[in-house]
């Protein structure tokens, strides 16, 4: 059994500042410098699978960007052609990642990629592995409409047990060359001494990420382990909410999103680079390379590598 990694939701249906004059880039997209990625690409080559509670498929800053998706759970009669979010959770996470830029809402962090949605858990924010297991060899295998592959899977959802089918498919997806990016967990205690480990973040193939907050601190409730791969925000997170509303939640399960949506956006800054896309090794490689030090200095158990940034790409770019 696996869960949705929401902590605590702090506000249902809040308003957004500029509604209705403008986008408004929240907070923890800004910290990251990701607008300054925006330059030459948004996204766009990019699909990127949610694996989650599925999508409010009507929700003016998301219909756009959903190229296709399936229900692989029991609600709605196994009916596989629904994949509404019949919770909130796949929602917020997928206006974290890509919610577009359309002059009014929130925009994402990589507004032009396009979503593949994949409902693994119910209304109730449960799944199964062999669900998890039978949406991730879907998303290997799954051609869009003209000729496009996924690249990223994300997923904000862990459990505390080991499942060998589960492994075998994630590890199939990054053959593939499919980055695995997987919420860290919200079980920590706000010691990086003590370990808390959550499936399927803990596996050495996908990318783990812990939460931190807008001062850039690792999240009391953030897992810590050895497994940790870097950190995002995570705490008091503006996104999409169902019925074509927002809210603020907090949890790994925001962290994780922030880092699916830089992955696009350093897929698309590697194919102006080299003319083709990274594999799954070097988009791994760009995103460890793409954070600051926020905690010890280098590898670290509760933010692995740091924190998900721009800076390091601005820094490299030759001057004007």
């Amino acid at each position: 059994m696996v869960y949705s990694l929401v902590n605590h939701t702090v506000l249902r249906g809040s308003a957004v500042p500029n509604q209705g004059v403008t986008d408004y880039i929240p907070t923890g997209i800004q910290m990251m410098g990701t607008p300054y990625l925006w330059t030459d690409n948004e996204g766009e080559g990019s699909v990127i699978a949610i694996l989650d509670t599925g999508i409010d498929r009507n929700h003016p800053d998301l219909r756009s960007n959903i190229i296709d998706g399936r229900n692989f759970t029991t609600d709605y009669n196994s009916d596989p052609a629904n994949y509404e979010d019949n919770h909130y959770h796949g929602t917020h996470v997928a206006g974290i990642i890509a919610a577009v830029a359309n002059q009014s809402g929130i925009v994402g962090v990589a507004p032009r990629a396009k979503l593949f949605i994949g409902k693994v858990l119910t209304g109730q924010g449960y799944g199964e592995d062999e669900w998890i297991t039978n949406a991730i060899e879907y998303c290997i295998d799954w051609t869009g409409p003209n000729g496009e592959k996924i690249s990223v899977i994300n997923m904000s959802l862990g459990g505390p047990d080991y499942n060998p089918n589960l492994h075998a498919a994630i590890q199939r997806a990054t053959e593939n060359n499919i980055a695995v990016i997987v919420a860290a967990g919200n079980e920590g205690d706000g010691s990086s001494a003590t370990e808390e480990i959550s499936y399927p973040a803990y596996l050495p193939e996908v990318i783990a990420v812990g939460a931190v907050d807008y001062a850039q601190k690792v999240a009391y409730f953030s897992n810590t382990n050895r497994q940790i791969d870097v950190a995002a925000p995570g705490v008091n997170i503006l996104s999409c909410y169902p019925r074509g509303t927002y809210a603020i939640l907090s949890g790994t399960s925001m962290a994780s999103p922030h880092v699916a949506g830089f992955a696009a956006l350093l897929r698309g800054k590697f194919f102006e680079r080299f003319g083709r896309y990274p594999s799954e090794p070097e988009l791994y490689t760009l995103i460890k390379y793409h954070t600051v030090d926020i905690a010890e200095i280098g590898m670290d158990t509760a933010a692995g590598a740091g924190f998900v940034s721009a800076l390091p790409y601005l820094q490299a770019a030759p001057s004007a």
